[in-house]
């Protein structure tokens, strides 16, 4: 198969799988938007980072070795799972005796009432995770959709029941995660068949070895973007300004905005999971750099094309995303989203490029590049914040992750040199920039100035859209 449509066909089936859910998760902020205060919104939001963040500590990023030998024939796919599984059980014993005392730590303050069902929480996650990137790498994405959309309807069915019906707020949240990530993972042991690859005598340490050395370069680099994306919400919810309003509820409605660039990182999200598999499978082609290339050009400008036509539709999505009759301050988080979404594209590039970190093996680079951005991040909303209030925080975020950016171009093309216009990019930033600006400083009729410059961000990037679906049509399609 044309390793073009190949990759096409899995992220349509991927597509299938994590789109819904997506969805569900992005209209469900309008659930809890509704039912928890913003301060309430910032600590779910608390939670929801920290998980983030102790799943790569206590599991050691072992999913990642798990899709990357788990793809490579010259592995023994029960030895893989078994190895992974024993490592991701001891993890989350280390994990036990921390959690209790994770309050305790200032900024974490606000989950003390939520230790316990955290840990279960963390524990039902890597489970799931463990069990998803075992299917993908054994390349059941039809499976991996089924699931997505099964684990879409049950944290559905146990949000309304737990938050809208029964009122628990932040515990209903995290029940719902909890039960959802338990039924996901249960039905993925059953259908997968993943009793027929756990077997504590495959368990392999000098294996478990390799696979830790592949993986822990990326604990750090995990924690690092962890960090640098949650950030923003602990500076803003922790900072004092006689200018601005700051505090948690500043940082609820930042939670909420941010909201509004994940439909771009849900796109995103969804083409990653099949492009990492690609990435790996094509690492030794010989004309991987111009796969590299032409994936890469079509990606960047999907990703324009979309921040730019979510831009102009900004306010009609904030009002689908965000729920303003409980607690009107909510309808200000729509100024901060623009920055926010030019953030988002180039965060989406960024894990392009860790891609290839992946396939190639170079995943300390991932971790030393984070880590420049992270200390810039710092700096920069400390600096920012006390000047511009929240938008500070977010101007920070997009300044972060561009130069993260700049910095992963030019390393990673050392190890796939592909070709890639530095012009085109620029104008597209400078062009999404100038859309932004009608929104942050509210202008009047706002859309005489944004769909102009939608339009010249379209036809700046069709032409690569279009050579692409050239190339999955296998005929000639004219741009427009």
């Amino acid at each position: 198969m044309n390793r073009y449509k190949k990759l096409a066909i899995n992220t349509l089936i991927f597509s299938l799988g994590s789109f819904g859910a997506k969805i569900f998760s992005l209209l469900l902020n309008n659930l809890y938007t509704k039912h928890i205060s913003p301060s309430g919104i910032y600590t779910k939001s608390l939670i929801e980072t920290l998980v983030l963040f102790l799943l790569p500590v206590f599991t050691f990023s072992i999913t990642e070795a798990v899709v990357r030998y788990g793809l490579d024939n010259e592995y023994d796919k029960k030895q893989v799972f078994s190895t992974a599984g024993i490592i991701t059980l001891g993890g989350l014993v280390l994990l036990l005796p921390v959690t209790p005392f994770m309050h305790l730590i200032p900024v974490l303050k606000p989950i003390k009432s939520y230790t316990f069902l955290l840990y279960i929480y963390v524990f039902a996650s890597a489970l799931r995770a463990l069990y998803s990137h075992f299917v993908r790498a054994r390349n059941m994405v039809k499976l991996f959709a089924i699931d997505g959309i099964f684990a879409t309807i049950s944290l559905f069915i146990f949000n309304i029941i737990f938050i809208s019906k029964l009122g628990m707020g932040i515990k209903g949240f995290m029940i719902s995660m909890i039960l959802s990530d338990s039924c996901s993972a249960l039905f993925l042991f059953i259908a997968a068949k993943l009793y027929e690859f756990t077997d504590i005598k495959c368990f392999n340490l000098a294996f478990g070895k390799t696979m830790l050395r592949f993986t822990l370069p990326l604990v750090p680099t995990t924690i690092m973007w962890t960090f640098t994306g949650f950030s923003d919400q602990i500076f803003i919810g922790n900072m004092h300004s006689e200018k601005f309003s700051l505090g948690q509820d500043a940082a609820g409605i930042y939670v909420a905005a941010t909201k509004i660039p994940n439909l771009i990182s849900m796109v995103s999200t969804i083409f990653m999971q099949a492009w990492n598999m690609s990435a790996i499978m094509e690492n030794n082609s010989s004309d991987r750099d111009i796969f590299y290339e032409k994936v890469y050009s079509a990606y960047e400008s999907l990703l324009f094309i979309s921040s730019a036509g979510l831009i102009l539709m900004i306010k009609p999505v904030s009002a689908i995303l965000i729920n303003y009759s409980r607690y009107p301050e909510n309808s200000t988080a729509y100024i901060y989203a623009p920055l926010l979404i030019a953030a988002a594209v180039f965060t989406c590039l960024n894990l392009f490029l860790a891609g290839i970190y992946t396939a190639t093996k170079h995943t300390k680079n991932a971790f030393f590049t984070i880590f420049i951005v992270a200390m810039a991040n710092i700096i920069l909303n400390l600096i920012l914040i006390s000047i511009w209030g929240i938008q500070g925080a977010a101007l920070a975020t997009f300044i972060s992750y561009l130069i993260c950016y700049c910095i992963r171009m030019f390393d990673a093309r050392r190890y796939v040199p592909f070709k890639f216009s530095f012009i085109k990019i620029s104008v597209n930033t400078i062009l999404l920039l100038l859309m932004s600006v009608p929104i942050i400083f509210n202008f009047d009729k706002w859309l005489v100035y944004e769909i102009p410059l939608a339009t010249a961000i379209v036809f700046l990037n069709n032409k690569a859209v279009f050579d692409t679906i050239r190339k999955l049509l296998g005929k000639e399609t004219k741009t427009i």
